[in-house]
């Protein structure tokens, strides 16, 4: 915070934007932008901003330039991460109120939309077309494309239809210095210098404020069929992984829940628990997809074969609508009920899918050896393992002190495995001590210079992924 600068700072602004612009110092507006969902963090900004255009953008982004005041982009606080936290004050700058869908083609299947659009409301359009947006993160139902795009968001389907840098075509950003620039073509393909598209996509937040996109759509397969597999050990459901993709079948999802955690969703939805066989150890969710009926009982058929080879039990079929939510609804609310029982730290880990079995076994390995449970789940297809360390049965003084040097053995394993830090959370606010495993000090040093590029006074997002970036202000 900046104390008399901050008073001094923001009677310019309200001089400056009084009157035409959505903006507050208020306590619950101020409060409502200082805390996501990572952890129990608190950062308070000194203003909200909340633009309805590009031009209220370029304005505040312009402003706080010459004024040397850090700006923070936030959309919906629902980021694991820290990304949105305005940990040096000065501006929050939502996107809650840039939420339009502008338009759909549905002749050359793209949508354009602004960042403060809903990612479920998003779906939902473009399937009254026939059109399809897969990128489907747990929180779709509140989360927002602006921070999909700054995270590069995946979520269950990630495993047939990618994530979001998959889907994005284009789009328009506003630098720090308020200069507006698009960053590719509305075109399937592009070849024309350098991709900045990719490069704006998961970035945090820290290049740019995106304040349009066109992303890239698909025919709505609107027939699915979904069953939950039982396993009597967790890397039992591991390996079986990527024994349905060495046997030729795609799932349109394929996630893993170990034991706690679908007790833990269960007990929190008020389901009975205690109707587990306590022999089951690990469940896998198993989605197909396609564009007729026909299509859906052979690729189960195929994928049924290999789990039952490898030794399954027998699977639990969803028979209709309410039974698929059912059982999504159990998956999406994880993390959820893991908070509810204690505080939490979670690692978005990820590596190549068949090496989920050797990561799973080392994260148990690393907490028996420094004494916490983790509760484990997340997309197995494309081996991204989110992992819940609890607070539960270990001291302050550890959680403060020790459990880095705990999560710093769980990295290392991740990087020897031929993983990297975070599969779709983000660096951002917490993770950002670890980047010297997934990074030589030279590759740091060239992503810092890019950093300086588009932000040479270090004010956009400041102090987010680079440890060694230092403030300016």
């Amino acid at each position: 915070m900046f104390g008399h600068m901050g008073e001094m700072w923001i009677k310019s602004f309200q001089e400056e934007f009084d009157g035409f612009l959505h903006w507050s110092t208020g306590e619950a507006a101020l409060r409502r932008m200082a805390s996501d969902y990572t952890e129990d963090l608190v950062f308070m900004p000194d203003v909200v901003v909340e633009p309805q255009s590009t031009i209220e953008v370029q304005q505040v982004l312009k402003w706080a330039h010459a004024h040397d005041v850090p700006v923070t982009p936030a959309g919906a606080m629902t980021g694991l991460s820290g990304g949105a936290l305005p940990v040096q004050g000065g501006i929050s700058l939502s996107s809650c109120r840039m939420n339009r869908i502008v338009a759909i083609d549905e002749l050359n299947h793209q949508v354009i939309v602004e960042p403060g659009v809903i990612v479920q409301e998003l779906q939902e359009a473009v399937q009254e077309k026939s059109l399809f947006y897969a990128v489907d993160p747990a929180s779709r139902g509140s989360c927002t494309i602006g921070g999909n795009l700054a995270e590069n968001s995946g979520g269950p389907r990630a495993v047939k239809y990618g994530v979001t840098k998959d889907w994005v075509l284009n789009l328009q950003v506003v630098l720090m210095d308020g200069t507006v620039i698009e960053t590719g073509a509305n075109t399937l393909k592009n070849s024309t210098g350098y991709n900045l598209t990719s490069l704006m996509v998961g970035s945090e937040g820290t290049l740019g404020y995106i304040t349009q996109a066109t992303l890239k759509l698909l025919p709505w397969p609107r027939h699915n069929a979904l069953m939950l597999v039982p396993f009597s050990s967790a890397s039992l459901a591991c390996r079986a992984v990527s024994e349905i993709f060495i046997a030729g079948a795609q799932p349109s999802a394929l996630e893993f829940m170990e034991r706690s955690a679908i007790t833990l969703a269960m007990e929190h939805e008020g389901l009975d628990a205690t109707e587990l066989d306590p022999q089951v150890a690990a469940h896998l969710l198993i989605e197909v997809d396609g564009f007729e009926p026909d299509s859906l009982m052979p690729q189960l058929e195929r994928i049924y074969a290999v789990l039952s080879r490898i030794g399954s039990g027998d699977p639990l079929m969803a028979e209709d609508d309410a039974a698929k939510e059912k059982l999504w609804r159990l998956r999406r609310i994880v993390g959820e009920a893991v908070k509810s029982k204690c505080p939490y730290k979670e690692e978005d880990t990820v590596v190549p899918r068949g090496r989920l079995p050797e990561l799973l076994e080392a994260v148990k390995r690393i907490g028996t050896e420094f004494g916490f449970e983790s509760i484990c789940y997340g997309h197995a297809g494309d081996g991204n393992l989110h992992v819940n360390i609890l607070k539960d049965g270990v001291t302050d003084e550890f959680w403060e002190t020790e459990l880095s040097v705990a999560v710093r053995e769980i990295f290392k394993v991740v990087r020897a495995l031929g993983g990297t830090l975070s599969g779709e959370h983000g660096i951002g606010w917490v993770q950002k001590p670890y980047m010297d495993l997934a990074f030589s000090k030279e590759s740091i040093q060239l992503q810092l210079n890019i950093k300086s590029v588009f932000d040479p006074k270090n004010l956009l997002n400041p102090l987010k992924i680079w440890p060694s970036v230092d403030s300016k202000i």
